[in-house]
C-alpha cells in the first residue's frame, strides 16, 4: 500500500452549511424518521419555536402561530421581528445572533447562534420573513444556498417573523411527524410561558398555571394520595404530588427547554425533597421511600446554562449564573424554606405524605426478602444468560459516541426460530435480543412481587438494569418483535402490561416500541416489494403484473436472516407506544387484561370484520403456487 501523503493539501476548511450537512448530529442530535420524540425533525421544529419563545419571554408577542403539514413547517411569531439589514444573516451565517450578550435576553433558550442556520441547512425548502415597522424582508434558501435575496418592502403586517422549512428527506429519510410527539412539545411551551397562546393546526394551547396544569394533564386526579403541591419562586417553578403507581416520574426544564435526560437541576429536587421531608418529620427516613411514586416537575431559569450536547436535553450548569449559588443550594433553600412553609400550612396533605411514606416503607421491607433471592438468581444468570443476546454498546456506558448509544436497543422476541432469524442479522454493536420462551404471565392486577418471583420478569429487568429507575437502563429503545398473529399480538398486549403496570416511565419516556415487519414479499425476476399492509401488496401486485410470486409471511421465524437484516438495519420501522394524556393506565389494563367484561365482548363484537381478498384469478393462482 502506498503511503498517504499528508501535506498542506490534506486540511480542507468547510464553509458553515457543508459542515452541518456532513455531521448533523453535532447539531441537532440523532436523525431518525420521526418514530422517536427526540429525532432530529423535532429538534428542526423546536430551534424555530424557540427563536419565538424568546421574544414572548422579553415581552414581545403573545401569541406563536405554528402548522405542520406532512412535510412543511411555519413558524409565525408576534415579536420584534429580525432586523430587516440581518435577516439573511441571522439565518446563514454561523454564531450570528443577538443573545450574546447576557443583558439583552437574560436567560434565553437559544444562546449559540447555531439554531435556525442548522434548520436552513438541513432543508431543501427554508423560507424566512422579517416584519418590521411597516417594511418586510423576505429570503428563501435551498439546502442553505439562497436562491431568493429580496429587496425590502413596505407591508402592512403586524411586526414578527415568520419561517416556513422542508426537511432534507435525503438526511431524514421517509420521515414524518407523529401529532402526538408535536402536541407534547407545544404544551410545554404553553405551560412554561403563563399568558402565552400557541395555534397549532387550529388548536389552541394556553395555561394559566404552569407546571401544575402540567401535572394535572400528566396524572389521574382519582388516584393522586393528595393535592398537588405548587410552589413558584424567583426563577423557580416546582411542583409535586404522590400517586400509586410504581417508580419515580419527574418533568424537567431549564429555560423553557423540556430536559429530557434531566440535569443538575433534576438531581437537586430529587436530594432537597428528601431533605426537607426527613427534617419536617424529623425522621431519617430511607430516601426510596420518600420518593417512591412520585410525580414532579422543575422548571428554573439560569443565565448562560451549560447543556450536555447542542439539543440541550441534559443541563450540566453547577451554578445558576456567573456569580449566583450552586444549583443544588438554589434548588435545596427553596424547598426547605417553601416546601416546609406550606406542610406546616397545609396539615391534612402533610399528614397523607406520611402515609404514602409509611406505605411505601412497610412494601419496600415485605419485599426484601423476595427480592434478595431473585437478585441472586438474576446474578447467576447473568453469567450464562441464555435469554439474553446482548449487545457490545449500552446507553448507560460512561465513555463512547452518544449518538452511537442512543442507537441501542433490545428486541423481546418470541421463541427461538424469531429470536435466531434477528440474532444472525443483528448489528452486535448496538442491538441485544431478550428470548421469551411462551407467553409471558398475566400479571394485571398483581403487586411487584410478581417481577422478582417471575423468572423471566425478573430477568429482564435485569437486562434492562430498571430496578432502581431509569438512570441505568442499558438500551435507548425497548422493541416488542412477535409474530404478525392472533397469539403475536396476546403476547404484546401481556408484554405492555407489564411495562405499564411495573415501569410505565419506560413508556412515558417514550422508550418502547413495536417492531413492524411486512406481511408479504411481492417479486418477479426483476424487483422485490415487501409489504406491510394488503394495501401495499395490491399496488405492488399492480406495479409488477404479469403472475408475480407473492409469499405470506406468517412469522417472524419463516423470514430468513438476510432478509431480516434489511427490516432491523437503518430502514427499520418503529411503532412507538405512546401514552395519550387522558389515558389511565388502571382503566386501560383491566379493560384489555381483566376478566371477560360484558363492555370487552361489545367491543370486539362491535369492532368485527371479514376481509375479502380482491386478487384477480391469474394472481391467486401465483399466490397459491408461492
Amino acid at each position: 500500500m502506498a503511503d498517504v501523503q499528508y501535506t498542506e493539501d490534506s486540511i480542507k476548511s468547510l464553509d458553515w452549511k457543508e459542515h452541518i450537512r456532513l455531521r448533523p448530529g453535532m447539531y441537532i442530535g440523532k436523525l431518525g424518521d420521526g418514530s422517536a420524540h427526540d429525532d432530529g425533525i423535532y429538534v428542526l421544529v423546536k430551534e424555530v419555536i424557540d427563536n419565538s419563545i424568546d421574544e414572548h419571554m422579553m415581552g414581545h408577542g403573545k401569541t406563536i402561530h405554528v402548522k405542520v403539514s406532512d412535510h412543511r413547517v411555519e413558524v409565525r411569531d408576534f415579536g420584534r421581528g429580525i432586523p430587516l439589514g440581518k435577516v439573511v444573516d441571522c439565518v446563514s451565517k454561523i454564531n450570528t445572533g443577538g443573545k450574546y450578550d447576557s443583558g439583552a435576553f437574560q436567560k434565553s433558550v437559544g444562546l449559540n447562534g447555531v439554531g435556525t442556520k442548522a434548520v436552513n441547512a438541513l432543508s431543501t425548502y427554508f423560507r424566512v420573513q422579517s416584519f418590521r415597522e411597516g417594511e418586510t424582508k423576505l429570503a428563501e434558501f435551498e439546502r442553505g444556498v439562497i436562491t431568493n435575496d429580496a429587496k425590502i418592502e413596505k407591508t402592512s403586517e403586524r411586526n414578527g417573523t415568520a419561517i416556513s422549512f422542508e426537511p432534507d428527506e435525503t438526511i431524514f429519510k421517509n420521515y414524518h411527524f407523529i401529532p402526538e410527539y408535536l402536541d407534547n412539545l407545544l404544551w410545554n411551551y404553553a405551560f412554561l410561558n403563563a399568558g402565552l397562546t400557541i395555534n397549532f393546526n387550529g388548536n389552541k394551547y394556553h395555561s394559566e398555571n404552569g407546571l401544575l396544569d402540567l401535572l394535572k394533564r400528566k396524572t389521574d386526579e382519582e388516584a393522586l394520595r393528595y393535592p398537588i403541591i405548587h410552589l413558584k419562586g424567583t426563577d423557580i417553578e416546582v411542583a409535586l404530588t404522590h400517586a400509586n403507581q410504581y417508580g419515580e416520574e419527574y418533568y424537567s426544564f431549564v429555560n423553557g427547554q423540556h430536559t429530557t435526560q434531566g440535569g443538575t437541576h433534576l438531581a437537586a429536587l430529587r436530594e432537597a425533597v428528601v431533605k426537607t421531608i426527613r427534617e419536617f418529620y424529623n425522621k431519617n427516613f430511607d430516601a426510596s421511600d420518600v420518593r417512591a411514586s412520585i410525580v414532579g416537575a422543575i422548571a428554573v431559569r439560569v443565565q448562560e446554562p451549560v447543556f450536555e450536547s447542542q439539543t440541550k436535553t441534559k443541563l450540566g450548569s453547577q451554578n445558576v449564573g456567573p456569580d449566583g449559588p450552586t444549583m443544588r443550594t438554589f434548588v435545596n433553600d427553596f424547598l426547605k424554606t417553601e416546601l416546609d412553609n406550606f406542610l406546616h400550612r397545609n396539615s391534612e396533605i402533610a399528614d397523607a405524605l406520611l402515609k404514602r411514606i409509611m406505605q411505601s416503607e412497610r412494601e419496600r421491607k415485605e419485599m426484601a426478602g423476595i427480592k434478595k433471592l431473585a437478585n441472586d438468581r438474576a446474578k447467576k444468570a447473568n453469567l450464562h444468560n441464555k435469554k439474553l443476546r446482548d449487545c457490545r454498546i449500552h446507553l448507560d456506558d460512561k465513555k463512547g459516541d452518544d449518538e452511537v448509544k442512543e442507537r441501542t436497543m433490545i428486541f423481546i422476541t418470541e421463541g427461538d426460530s424469531a429470536s435466531g432469524s434477528i440474532t444472525k442479522s443483528r448489528d452486535v454493536q448496538t442491538q441485544a435480543v431478550f428470548s421469551l420462551r411462551g407467553k409471558p404471565f398475566n400479571c394485571f392486577g398483581q403487586t411487584k412481587k410478581v417481577v422478582y418471583e417471575n423468572e423471566e420478569f425478573n430477568l429482564l429487568q435485569h437486562a434492562l438494569n430498571i430496578e432502581d429507575g431509569l438512570e441505568g437502563l442499558r438500551y435507548s429503545k425497548i422493541v416488542i418483535a412477535t409474530d404478525a398473529d392472533v397469539d403475536g399480538m396476546h403476547i404484546r398486549l401481556l408484554m405492555l402490561t407489564y411495562f405499564l403496570q411495573f415501569f410505565p416511565e419506560l413508556v412515558r419516556n417514550n422508550h418502547v416500541y413495536i417492531l413492524e415487519t411486512p406481511l408479504f414479499r411481492v417479486r418477479n425476476k426483476k424487483e422485490t416489494i415487501y409489504c406491510y399492509s394488503d394495501e401495499e401488496r395490491v399496488n405492488a401486485i399492480n406495479k409488477l403484473g404479469a403472475k408475480p410470486e407473492i409469499t405470506r409471511f406468517k412469522g417472524l421465524g419463516e423470514i430468513s436472516p438476510d432478509e431480516f437484516g434489511g427490516f432491523i438495519g437503518e430502514d427499520i420501522k418503529l411503532e412507538p407506544v405512546i401514552l395519550q394524556p387522558e389515558t389511565k393506565i388502571k382503566d386501560l389494563l383491566r379493560f384489555y387484561m381483566g376478566k371477560n367484561t360484558p363492555e370487552r365482548q361489545e367491543f370486539i363484537i362491535d369492532k368485527l370484520r371479514v376481509e375479502k381478498d380482491l386478487v384477480k384469478e391469474g394472481e391467486k393462482v401465483a399466490l397459491e403456487e408461492a
